[in-house]
């Protein structure tokens, strides 16, 4: 091959070739410029060119100005949705909020306090398996992402764009780090602000905590239905189980709900229910959290939805519950109490709470039937066959009635007994079956019928009572009950109705101060006043005690003879003559006397004597009146106190003279079980130190507000109350010490018997809301007295009798009582041989000073000597 030409007067370019056929153009130098033409002189540029350039750099600067805007509106974007967006960093430390929960002494559940039904459970303690179903149903990717998916975002845009016009609801793309952002920071308001700042939160939150707390904090907060939030509270709410106790079908099922919980309800949805949580199921297969067996043999479980069942919760004890509730309110704030998980502990006894509840309302019935009368049925409707059923369910259960008691209409009355229907449904998910029973007159337990608050004439036959479609209460009779007498179609029913009297019971323990039981009124449902501890009411005779302990404080002794005699005193309201509930005088009698018949003239004649300001001062320090008024009523009963005030009062004499704070709470522990409060009445002394010290020591802090030998006088004295006075009714049977007092106040309105035995303090009262009187005879002896016997049968049937506890140094000396029998009686010593002169043996007169002698007793000089100038 030739080689080529490369000398340097070669031109290394080719011919230019003419166009279209012009000559051919002479190569030039390659080194050689071209001249430019002159102006004017060259060929114009195509104006595509010019318009291509313009058009490039107009885009050019929109697309800059736009970045630049875009930007400036981004950042103001951004800093509009973070202005003010809340700290994120205390989320680190969140604990979400608790119900709290109430136990009964026995550790029994009585209540849980909540607006928000949970129970906080740590991560740890949450199944792996619940949390991958969570995380499988809500946000697949949740391990991955940085509080924000993309991925996400685009499946469900593109899911959004292909159901347009199917009507259903535009799918989300939150993940679980932006629902606990939007849950706990930035609300639910459906915005694209709020979706920006919810993303931006998102992202914080996933830079300031692991993945395991953002989950914990998910599956504790989010609201799952049937009013519960958080997996704990939903597996109890639903299935009745712990989290450890759930199946992997209903795991799904916990995390279907989520979404829309009431859509997926398995009581009401069923079929709805079981498709989405099998669509569950197969997201955990795709995640390999379960494999494709497990998720087929979990979708063949039914749902079976059993509701939050707990056998183990007291049942009674509604009056003491609100009680507790209260204090923690005062104690710890409304927030505190149902949101922050206490774990409180109270010193009921539920087995003696139930026996107090069922003594108060029979004799409260019994009362009823004995002196209320009949007062009709709860309202009227249909009897015919077609329509009383309809009709019957739609009258409301009454405020009050009983568990064990049902609404029934009557269908037929004859002379003698009726016959009433009622609806009974056993499964709510199946209709009502109509029931039907036999009322015989023998089991009307009321002899007349009341209207008007009037009793009418003795019901003889049944039309007196009760005419085809009345609906009324009654409750079946057990076969016992109605064997024998039992009518040859239908069960046999007993009448029944609310009582209008009400009363109240409170049960301590005199050592402490702890309330073992307390009952404000017939039924909770009825009414939530609670009477034990809110209502004011006049003690009566029950208050007497305090009179007598303070002239046995001073040095009188209990052998003391007194005057029962008239009394009359110049008043404002003019002449106040106090009178005995016999309405007899006894003349001279002991302090014992006085007591155990309850006079009433001898207790004025002795607060005169000794002085009403000092017993208002025993009042006060006692803790029964603290305000009492200086006036020689108030002896008798005339001021206003409280069932629990009483019972503290009277624990004071059987524990030797210390003052008793009522309790009902003996601890309350925080949500990480750090005890936050406690009742110590008593400190222990040594109870941290080396075993070499010895042992602890248990020192009572209270303060003393009776000398201790005056409070066993007392005790004493009241023993004698309850063997030969006023008060049998309350000792019948129990075998045992037994102490206490009854009171009655004017025209029968209020009826009281406080007393005690070593171990139990129990105060009863029984009156109507509406002060009016109780009826002619009816006393604290034969209407409290016998519910305080009832009671303390029952909280001490399974001890042995206990003495009273006599303090040192008390000299005890055989004496013969007015009736004859010889009993220890207690005195203080250098006491029980001093000759001492009759007292009250003078009446008052004008405004209350002492006038001159009367009825043989003794000069006012010789009482002055005898008290040591106080009276």
């Amino acid at each position: 091959m030739a080689s080529r030409d490369l000398r340097a007067e070669r031109p290394l370019v080719g011919e230019r070739r003419p166009r279209d056929g012009a000559a051919p153009v002479e190569p030039t130098d390659s080194m050689d410029i071209p001249p430019v033409p002159p102006p004017g002189t060259g060929k114009p540029r195509p104006r595509r060119a010019i318009w291509l350039r313009r058009t490039v750099g107009f885009v050019l600067g929109v697309g800059m100005v736009g970045v630049v805007v875009g930007g400036i509106a981004g950042y103001g974007l951004w800093r509009n949705a973070t202005a003010d967006l809340p700290d994120h960093a205390w989320l680190a430390d969140y604990q979400p909020p608790q119900l709290s929960r109430i136990f009964a002494a026995d550790s029994r559940l009585m209540a849980e306090l909540a607006l928000e039904r949970r129970v906080f459970v740590p991560i740890g303690a949450i199944p792996k398996r619940l949390q991958q179903a969570f995380v499988s149903a809500e946000d697949q990717r949740f391990w991955d992402h940085h509080g924000v998916d993309p991925i996400g975002i685009l499946r469900a845009a593109i899911t959004n764009l292909e159901q347009m016009g199917t009507g259903r609801r535009a799918g989300g793309a939150s993940t679980i780090t932006q629902q606990v952002a939007k849950n706990m920071l930035v609300g639910a308001d459906r915005t694209i602000m709020r979706k920006v700042r919810e993303a931006i939160l998102a992202q914080r939150l996933e830079s300031a905590m692991s993945k395991e707390r953002i989950l914990e904090i998910y599956l504790n907060e989010i609201f799952l239905g049937a009013q519960a939030y958080g997996v704990a509270a939903a597996a109890q709410n639903y299935f009745n189980k712990g989290l450890d106790e759930l199946t992997l079908g209903e795991m799904a099922f916990l995390a279907v709900l989520p979404k829309a919980p009431n859509n997926y309800n398995p009581a009401r949805y069923p079929e709805r229910a079981k498709e989405r949580r099998d669509w569950v199921l197969d997201r955990m297969v795709e995640d390999r959290a379960v494999t494709r067996e497990e998720a087929e043999a979990a979708k063949q479980e039914p749902i079976q939805y059993r509701g939050r069942a707990r056998p183990d919760m007291v049942a009674v004890g509604q009056y003491f519950t609100e009680e507790v509730r209260r204090e923690l309110n005062t104690r710890f704030g409304p927030e505190q109490t149902t949101m922050g998980g206490l774990v409180v502990r109270t010193s009921m006894d539920p087995k003696l709470q139930a026996t107090t509840e069922t003594s108060l309302r029979n004799h409260l019935m019994a009362y009823d039937r004995r002196r209320g009368g009949w007062r009709g049925p709860v309202t009227k409707v249909s009897a015919a066959a077609a329509e009383w059923m309809p009709a019957l369910e739609g009258v409301q259960r009454v405020p009050g009635m009983l568990p064990e008691w049902r609404l029934a209409v009557v269908l037929e009355v004859g002379a003698r007994e009726a016959r009433l229907g009622w609806a009974e449904r056993p499964n709510p998910r199946v209709p009502a079956q109509p029931r039907e029973g036999r009322l015989a007159m023998e089991d009307i337990p009321w002899s007349r019928v009341s209207r008007d608050g009037r009793l009418g004439p003795a019901m003889r036959r049944m039309q007196d009572a009760l005419s085809p479609g009345d609906v009324v209460m009654v409750e079946t009779l057990p076969a016992a009950a109605a064997q024998g007498r039992t009518p040859a179609r239908g069960e046999r029913l007993a009448l029944r109705q609310i009582p209008q009297v009400e009363g109240a019971v409170v049960a301590l323990d005199p050592s402490t101060g702890r309330v073992l039981a307390m009952s404000g009124g017939f039924n909770f449902d009825k009414s939530w006043f609670n009477r034990a501890t809110q209502a004011m009411r006049q003690p009566g005779s029950s208050f007497k005690p305090f009179v007598y302990v303070t002239a046995l404080e001073q040095g009188i002794p209990p052998n003391q003879q007194l005057l029962d005699a008239p009394f009359e005193m110049m008043t404002p309201q003019g002449v106040w003559r106090p009178g005995n509930y016999s309405g007899n005088s006894n003349g001279w009698v002991t302090m014992r006397t006085a007591i155990e018949k309850s006079l009433n003239q001898v207790t004025v004649r002795l607060a005169q004597e000794i002085g009403i300001d000092k017993v208002a001062e025993t009042a006060r320090r006692f803790g029964v009146i603290p305000n009492m008024p200086r006036v020689l009523s108030m002896a008798l009963g005339a001021g206003e106190t409280t069932v629990m005030r009483m019972a503290a009062g009277y624990a004071a004499f059987v524990n030797g003279g210390k003052f008793v704070e009522p309790s009902l709470i003996d601890s309350v522990q925080d949500r990480f079980g750090h005890i936050v409060w406690r009742n110590e009445a008593r400190r222990c002394e040594g109870c941290d130190a080396d075993a070499a010290a010895g042992p602890p020591r248990l020192a009572d802090a209270r303060r003393q507000v009776v000398d201790p030998i005056a409070a066993y006088q007392m005790v004493s004295l009241l023993q004698g109350v309850t063997q030969r006075g006023t008060g049998v009714a309350a000792a019948k049977g129990l075998n045992r010490p037994v102490a206490g007092k009854t009171g009655t106040t004017n025209d029968y309105f209020d009826n009281w018997f406080v007393g005690f035995t070593p171990d139990i303090v129990v105060a009863v009262w029984v009156g109507f809301d509406d002060p009016h009187s109780l009826g002619e005879g009816e006393t604290g002896g034969g209407n409290a007295a016998p519910i305080f016997n009832e009671v303390v049968a029952a909280a001490l049937q399974d001890s042995p009798p206990v003495p009273f506890r006599a303090p040192p140094g008390v000299a005890l000396v055989r004496v013969s009582t007015s009736n004859g029998q010889s009993i220890l009686e207690p005195f203080k010593p250098g006491t029980e041989n001093a000759a001492r002169p009759p007292m009250g043996g003078y009446e008052a007169s004008g405004g209350g000073g002492g006038g001159g002698g009367g009825g043989g007793g003794a000069t006012a000089s010789a009482v002055d000597s005898s008290l040591g100038g106080l009276y």
